[in-house]
């Protein structure tokens, strides 16, 4: 909502979106079941990502987000950026006394550090959209920075290098905290974040998720 809103005000004609989204999220308080709830994140997940189409300035023709593999541009750079945010975040976790294969969100397995999933959920828009977002609008990746093989699109190798840069770049982007009244980085906001589930673990400290204030 806060990306949505942001490029709103920035003269892309989200209202209908934003409308939407707002109704959905006034359903949640409804539902009586994950699955209910998974429906509706699923809708509003739906709503956002028609929304790319007008908030990209090339032409993309961005419908749905499809994983395995992706279809197009838009889904290679999505896997590529949430990838760089998982690994990022899961450098993080082993900072902190946490355990990554158990989670909360997302299904708790051995063989995934499916922590690293309930925490990369948090930031994704903020580090990994807003990325695609800016990078895109200034032409700094373009559809010549993919090759196809097959049913797969491919990231050329300055497109990957030159991607890992920016999300660098934004990592160590600086910001006042309302709480902690001190400056901190976009990456120490996710160890505060971490520290935040500590605490409720240990101490019983009710955990509330991140949500952007700027």
């Amino acid at each position: 909502m806060k990306n949505l809103k942001y490029y709103n005000g920035r003269g892309k004609d989200l209202e209908d979106t934003i409308l939407k989204i707002e109704i959905l999220r006034k359903e949640i308080e409804k539902c009586k079941s994950v699955f209910e709830v998974m429906g509706i994140e699923g809708n509003i997940r739906k709503e956002y990502y028609s929304s790319w189409n007008k908030i990209i300035n090339q032409d993309i023709n961005f419908k749905k987000r499809i994983k395995n593999p992706p279809d197009n541009m838009i889904n290679t750079l999505i896997s590529y950026v949430n990838t760089i945010v998982y690994t990022r975040v899961l450098s993080e976790i082993y900072k902190t006394q946490l355990n990554p294969t158990i989670s909360y969100l997302h299904e708790p397995s051995e063989r995934r550090f499916s922590l690293c999933l309930d925490i990369a959920e948090i930031f994704k828009p903020i580090l990994a959209d807003r990325l695609i977002f800016s990078m895109l609008n200034k032409k700094q990746i373009t559809e010549n920075d993919f090759e196809k093989n097959l049913n797969f699109l491919y990231l050329k190798e300055d497109a990957r290098k030159s991607i890992s840069r920016e999300m660098d770049s934004r990592l160590q982007t600086i910001i006042k905290h309302k709480k902690l009244e001190r400056e901190v980085s976009y990456e120490y906001l996710i160890r505060l974040e971490l520290y935040k589930l500590i605490k409720y673990l240990t101490e019983n400290i009710p955990y509330e998720g991140f949500k952007i204030w700027w």
